[in-house]
This record gives structure tokens, sequence and C-alpha cells, in this order.
């Protein structure tokens, strides 16, 4: 009986110190950190591969994870400079880069440091106003990481970043911001109507201006082209006039001349008498209608008086032939009327 209980109790410690041999062999996966201690003191740091340790001398006391943990940070009140309760709550990014100082230097760095990041958080809300809450979310990261950098090192561990995930603000004071954007879209709305209605104001005295000078332009055109074509109809008048002060002095030179200016004469004069028979015109004619040189002068026309004024016409023709051709023009339709008394 007493070797049976012999041999049992040799064969449990036989199967205990075997156990520990099995387990004094270690494979530290990647990314993992075994903290050893032998004989209750911090021995080595065990990285990825395989260990042995000796048995009942080596111990793991700690295991790392050397991977990046997102921390979440829970809710808190915080109060702005202006007296606004809000409620903040955020993620920190970590990561372990000293196994050993994240073993030994505090117990726990994950509360650790997401106390760190409630605090710090707590007193940068506390010197921005509400607006300046909303709109420098980045400082605020950037401060609560830069606190939390300088004291992150003694604790084994790296923080990569912070970000602030809500800020919540009471029912009242959400009611009143909405009603300030409201105002606020209102009036931005308003502005853009108001100058979208002055620049279609100017835009259209613009095109009024426009249209007015295109038509004064126009009109000056059109009055330059008139003047230019009345100069040009009196210029032909008094070139065709010359020309035909020319023929008649040619022809009073030649052999019956006299006879035919008299013909032309009392052409004109039965004409003349036609009109004053039509009108209401009272012209005294002489006893003998058979007198050509009364008649004529009864109706203004005087042969002595024309062929006196054609003779003066031919001799001074040769004078206008050597004159420019506008000024020999301008001559021409200033003689034109005492010509044309006498062809009518």
């Amino acid at each position: 009986m007493m070797d049976q209980i012999a041999t049992g109790i040799w064969t449990l410690l036989s199967l205990y110190v075997a156990v520990k041999f099995i387990r004094s062999i270690r494979i530290v996966p990647n990314r993992q950190s075994y903290i050893v201690e032998r004989l209750g003191r911090y021995h080595a740091t065990w990285g990825p591969g395989f260990h042995f340790g000796i048995p009942f001398i080596d111990s793991v006391a700690f295991i790392q994870h050397l991977k990046e943990e997102a921390i979440e940070v829970p809710p808190q009140e915080c109060f702005t400079q202006d007296n606004v309760r809000v409620e903040v709550d955020g993620v920190l990014y970590i990561s372990v880069t000293h196994p050993e100082n994240a073993s030994y230097g505090i117990t726990n760095y994950r509360s650790a440091a997401r106390v760190l990041a409630q605090t710090t958080t707590r007193s940068v809300i506390g010197t921005l106003d509400l607006d300046r809450t909303f709109e420098e979310r980045e400082a605020i990261n950037s401060r609560v990481l830069s606190v939390i950098s300088e004291v992150s090192e003694s604790w084994g561990i790296q923080v990569h970043r912070y970000e602030v995930k809500n800020i919540e603000v009471p029912a009242s004071v959400r009611d009143a911001m909405e009603r300030q954007l409201t105002a606020e879209r209102d009036r931005r709305a308003l502005l853009a109507r108001t100058e979208g209605e002055k620049q279609a104001m100017i835009n259209d005295s613009e095109g009024l201006k426009m249209e007015m000078i295109n038509k004064s332009e126009g009109e000056m055109t059109k009055r330059i082209n008139e003047a230019e074509g009345r100069a040009q109809e009196i210029l032909a008048i008094a070139q065709a006039t010359a020309e035909s002060i020319t023929k008649v002095g040619e022809s009073l030179v030649q052999q019956g001349g006299d006879e035919a200016i008299k013909l032309r004469l009392a052409q004109a004069y039965l004409k003349e008498f036609g009109h004053l028979a039509s009108s209401k015109t009272q012209v005294l004619l002489p006893a003998d209608i058979t007198k050509i040189d009364d008649l004529l002068k009864s109706v203004g026309l005087n042969i002595d008086s024309e062929m006196a004024d054609f003779a003066q016409l031919q001799n001074a023709l040769p004078q206008a032939q050597t004159r420019d051709k506008v000024p020999m023009a301008a001559d021409a339709a200033q003689t034109a009327p005492v010509t044309s008394g006498s062809s009518d």
C-alpha cells in the first residue's frame, strides 16, 4: 500500500516537472513581447521567436502587444469660456514602444492615457467659446496629443493621434444655434439677391449705354453718308450746269445763235404764261402781245440782260476751266439760279 502511494506521488511529481519543462519553452508571436522575471526580478524581454527559460526560476510576468490600438475616451461634461455646458468624447490611438516601461512604469497605461485625455480636453475647451469649440477641433486634438506625448515616453507608449468624436450641447443651446444659422442664411440670401439685382441694374444700364452709343454712331454715320451724298449731288449738278453753260455759250457764237436764244426765251415765256393762267397771280400784259420783248419783260424776262449774262459767262469760262474741280463746282452752283430763270 505504501509503495503504491509513493509511486503515485512520484508520478505526479514527474508530471509536474515535465509540465514545467514544457512550459519553459515559449514561442513568442509577431508584434508581441514577453517580460521575463527570474526569481521575481526583471530578467529579459523576449521578442518574436523561440525561447527557453529555466524551469522554476524564469517566469513570464507580462505580455505586451505592440500593435496600435484605439482607446475610447468616454463622454464628459465640459464648460466653454462663455459658460456653456457641452459633452465631449473622443478616441485615442496608442501603441507600446518599450514593453518593460509599459510593464513597470505604470500600473495601467490605457487607463492613465484615457484619464489624461479627458482632463486635457476639459482644460482646452475651457479656454474657447462655443463657436470656436466647433471651429477649432483640430486645435483641440493637437493640444491633447501634445500633453499626452510629454508623459507617454515614461509609460513606454507612443500616442499617435487623438480625435474628438462628438461635441453635444443642450437642446436649448442647439435651438438657439439653429435660429442663428437660419438668420445667417437668410441674411446671406438677401445679400446675394440684392447683389444680383444690383448687377442686373448695372448690366441693364450698360446695355442701354451701348445701345445709345450704337444709335448715335449709326446716326452720325447716316448723316455723314447723307452729307457726302448731297455733296456729290451738288458737285454733279454744278458740273452738269457748267457743261450746259459751256455748250450754250458755244452755241451763241455760232450763226443763228441769237434767233435760237430768242426762240428759247419765247418758249420760256409761254411756259410761264401757262403757269400764270393756272394761278391767281395778276400780271399786267402789254396791249400788243406780239411784241415779244415787252411780253418777256412782263413776266420778268429780258432778252438784253439775258444776252449780256450769257456773254459774260462765255468770257468767264476759260478762267473757270483752269481752276480745280471743287472750286469750279462751287462757282457754277452760285451762277446756277440766274441760268435757271432764263432756261425755264
